[in-house]
């Protein structure tokens, strides 16, 4: 094993002394009184979670506690360069086909077992089935190796160029095998009471109002975590939480928690810090998605005026109050090497709108109403605001939209199992690399109900499929970036759903609280730096 190994241009990362600081970086050592155990955190988020463990899950509520509790691989700086975690070292091979990793030694699952190999390995085949975007992203995985308790191998038929950037905790959570050897990984209760190697210990979960996280006492990096205590609220009210992070009675909120057109004023007031870092991972986007299965969207001049339907400027001024830009395919524009800004998207156009309907064979009836529809939106400020415009906007080219709100599980569900919508709008993710976080969106193969934030239209396109396959595998950068520019193209063309908008992302904190965000996951991190100064 080890000759094989030689024979590999290796990058490797080792933790030691200066990789341990790295975590932290400068900016612990900017606060004289320096790190100090003790005290509450009290984390808003603005929906109840589905599931507290994403090992089959991508909601981004989700995706926010997750790595509290369940650690990852590797970790990232700001830069998402790979940093240590559950791994401490780290080779992949130069053709790309074999990655392995020296795992941490000394660990325990918060219920005293240890953590081995064995548990990662099982950890990596529950993603590669049951994953939303791990389905793509562990793919090409062909053999998952343990040659000792603290040595993962992966084999892989292909390479998988983005694979070693999608390895951290809430993309990519590691679980104890023993608790997940039953039954299927989407369904297991674990996931709602979880056990990890992670800071914090699972406590309770009282639906409909919070989470708590105890400190772990025999966590592995001593002497993280600080805290005594992580408590997540739900607070749907926008103006609840603004006034729950004004009083102080919230100490942590990411996910631009305060309503849009209350940001600079929040943002300004004694006592809180605002930072836009920790979102590198994330590059949202918000998209209108059609249901292919339903005849009327089947047809794409139905589509294309619903398009002309739209005033992208006046949906992000009223929907988001001016807090995002404008993105002309499905790629956000931070996500500059993939970003194609030449693709122009349908314009806003109200008559060509209605002489599109004419064309499908929607006319006008004796009320002037073409078509009647069901609007689903994810259960968000933006969100609900953005389908309150488009109720108005469509209605002015003769389709009459009922909105329908719910909570966010009812929602997932609707879509994703029951199929049970006309066309919906809500965030997605482009993570760190399309490939991971959009490839789920255009692939057929990646169409399966039950399955959530994955391929909702039901898009099928034999073109695309080859190409999304082909850039999942290629090693030439610029070769990819090309055959993503002619994904973006078609789907432009083929118009499944509607990218509209890249909304800005930001997080409040209460001034003494520190070092929250220090990795490129920042509050959705697993807080074991954070501590209260004096």
């Amino acid at each position: 094993m080890l000759a094989m190994f030689a024979r590999f241009h290796l990058r490797q990362f080792l933790l030691g002394a200066s990789a341990a600081l790295a975590l932290v970086g400068s900016a612990a050592q900017l606060h004289a009184d320096g790190p100090r155990h003790g005290g509450t955190v009290t984390m808003v988020i603005e929906t109840e979670p589905p599931v507290i463990t994403t090992i089959a899950h991508t909601a981004a509520n989700s995706v926010l506690i997750s790595g509290k509790v369940t650690e990852g691989l590797l970790t990232y700086g700001f830069d998402l360069e790979p940093l240590p975690q559950l791994a401490t070292a780290w080779e992949v091979s130069d053709d790309g086909l074999v990655y392995r990793f020296e795992l941490r030694k000394g660990v325990r699952w918060h219920d005293g077992k240890p953590f081995t190999s064995a548990d990662a390995a099982h950890s990596i085949a529950l993603l590669r089935e049951f994953h939303p975007r791990g389905r793509a992203t562990f793919s090409a995985v062909e053999a998952i190796e343990t040659p000792d308790d603290h040595t993962l191998v992966l084999r892989l038929g292909h390479p998988a160029p983005f694979l070693i950037g999608a390895l951290s905790g809430g993309e990519s959570p590691i679980v104890p095998k023993h608790l997940y050897l039953d039954g299927a990984a989407d369904a297991n209760p674990v996931n709602n009471a979880p056990v990890g190697t992670g800071p914090f210990v699972f406590k309770e979960w009282q639906r409909g109002s919070h989470l708590t996280f105890e400190r772990n006492p025999d966590y592995w990096d001593q002497p993280k975590p600080y805290l005594d205590r992580v408590v997540v609220r739900f607070i749907p009210d926008v103006a609840a939480r603004t006034v729950a992070i004004e009083t102080g009675e919230i100490n942590l909120a990411p996910g631009t928690p305060v309503a849009l057109a209350e940001v600079d004023r929040v943002k300004a007031l004694p006592g809180l810090t605002f930072t836009t870092e920790g979102y590198r991972y994330q590059n949202s986007v918000w998209r209108l998605e059609f249901n292919l299965e339903r005849p009327v969207f089947q047809n794409v001049r139905v589509r294309q005026a619903f398009a002309h339907a739209i005033d992208r400027d006046v949906l992000i001024d009223t929907a988001f109050y001016g807090h995002g830009q404008h993105t002309p395919g499905f790629v956000n524009p931070n996500l500059e090497r993939f970003f194609v800004a030449d693709i122009a998207p349908p314009d806003f156009d109200p008559a060509r709108a209605e002489a599109l309907l004419d064309e499908a064979g929607y006319p006008r009836d004796a009320d002037g109403v073409r078509l009647r529809v069901t609007h689903d939106f994810m259960p968000t400020e933006g969100s609900r605001r953005g389908a309150e415009y488009f109720r108005q906007a469509l209605a002015a080219i003769g389709v009459e939209v009922e909105l329908r709100a719910q909570d966010f599980p009812t929602y997932v569900k609707r879509v994703y199992t029951d199929r049970d919508f006309d066309f919906n709008f809500g965030g997605m993710s482009n993570t760190f690399d399309p490939t991971v976080g959009i490839q789920r969106l255009y692939w057929s193969k990646n169409f399966k109900p039950g399955l959530p934030f994955s391929n909702g239209s039901g898009y099928s396109n034999p073109e695309v499929d080859a190409l999304l396959e082909a850039a999942a595998i290629e090693l030439d950068p610029d070769k990819r970036v090309t055959q993503w520019a002619e994904i973006q193209r078609i789907v432009a063309r083929d118009l499944p759903d509607l990218t509209l908008i890249a909304p800005d992302s930001y997080t409040l904190a209460s001034s003494r609280l520190v070092d929250h965000t220090v990795t490129f996951d920042g509050a959705a991190g697993n807080l074991a730096s954070a501590y209260f100064k004096e």
